[in-house]
């Protein structure tokens, strides 16, 4: 299944509407992912949203509406959470996820590089 592009669209929305700099697109996931300042910071698999978030704060985000933990390749994903379309339908929902990990961003660090 394609990611969806509405969902994107209104990711793109939000980070206009918050001025945020330093946004590029890269597919992988099977879907787009938004890095911000070169750090993966949210994304969109088919219908859902994956926010990468601080990892203190990770069990307490799981118990949020429709937000699970990330895994890939058997392996959850600590500080990395899908979020279905109930936990987003909301504007204001999908304002915060974003948010949460536009927060985290500066913390993050970047994946190496591959060396080409």
């Amino acid at each position: 299944m394609a990611y969806s592009e509405l969902l994107a669209d209104r990711v793109r929305r939000v980070f206009t509407e918050k001025r945020t700099a330093n946004v590029e697109e890269k597919r992988m996931m099977s879907g787009i992912t938004f890095m911000v300042n070169d750090k993966m910071c949210v994304g969109v698999v088919n219908d859902e949203l994956m926010a990468r978030i601080d990892r203190t704060w990770h069990e307490e985000a799981i118990t949020l509406n429709g937000c699970r933990t990330m895994v890939h390749g058997g392996r959850s994903m600590i500080g990395y959470v899908f979020v279905n379309p109930e936990g987003i339908d909301a504007d204001d929902d999908l304002d915060f996820w974003i948010q949460k990990a536009l927060d985290f961003n500066p913390r993050a660090t970047a994946s190496k590089k591959k060396k080409g």
